[in-house]
C-alpha cells in the first residue's frame, strides 16, 4: 500500500497472522489502527482493512518493518528489525514520503537502533523524510488508551500539514 510522494508512510512492526491471512493491514478486530486514524481526522470516517486501498487517495500509505508475520511482535529477532530498517530505509529513500510514521516506538528503537527513542518526531530523517514514532495500536498496547492515541496522530496529522477530514 504504498506510492511514490505519500504525505505519511505508515509503517507497522510486522503483519499479525490475521493480516497475513486476509492481506490487510492491521486487520486483527482489536487493533485500533483504523479507529484512530479516523479519530486523528487522517481519514473521513473509520475505514475497514478491506479498504486499505482508499488510503491512497488520502496521500497516505503503509508498509511494515519485518515483513514475516507473526502472532506477536516480540517474536521477532533483533537481526530481523535491524533487517527491516536496512530495507525501510531504501524503500522509504525511493518512494520520498514526507513523513514516515512507525506504529511502535520499540520497533523504531530496534529497526534503526536509537535505544532512547520516545514517541514523537525524530531527529533522524531518511533524504527528506522526517520520522515520528506512534505508539503501536495493537489491542496489547494497554500503554496507551485510544483517545490518547488519536491525540498523538493528530499531532503528527498536523505537522503533516493534512488537513483534518471529516465527512460531508
Amino acid at each position: 500500500m504504498v506510492a511514490d510522494g505519500l504525505s505519511v508512510l505508515f509503517c507497522g512492526i510486522n503483519p499479525g497472522l490475521m493480516t497475513a491471512a486476509s492481506g490487510h493491514h492491521f486487520a486483527r478486530p482489536g487493533n485500533r489502527f483504523w479507529p484512530v486514524l479516523h479519530l486523528s481526522g487522517f481519514t473521513p470516517r473509520q475505514l475497514r482493512p478491506d479498504e486499505q486501498e482508499e488510503l491512497l487517495t488520502y496521500g497516505l500509505g503503509i508498509t511494515n518493518v519485518v515483513e514475516r508475520p507473526s502472532a506477536r511482535a516480540d517474536e521477532l529477532t533483533r537481526e530481523e528489525y535491524r533487517e527491516g530498517g536496512r530495507l525501510l530505509t531504501g524503500r522509504v529513500e525511493r518512494l520520498a514520503p514526507r513523513w514516515l510514521a512507525i506504529a511502535g516506538v520499540t520497533a523504531y528503537r530496534a529497526a534503526f537502533d536509537e535505544p532512547k527513542a520516545v514517541i514523537g518526531p525524530q531527529e533522524r530523517t531518511i533524504g527528506a523524510t522526517r520520522i515520528w514514532a506512534l505508539p503501536s495500536p495493537s489491542g496489547l498496547n494497554a500503554h496507551w488508551s485510544t483517545e490518547a492515541m488519536a491525540e498523538e496522530f493528530a499531532r503528527l496529522r498536523e505537522a503533516a500539514g493534512v488537513e483534518r477530514r471529516t465527512e460531508t
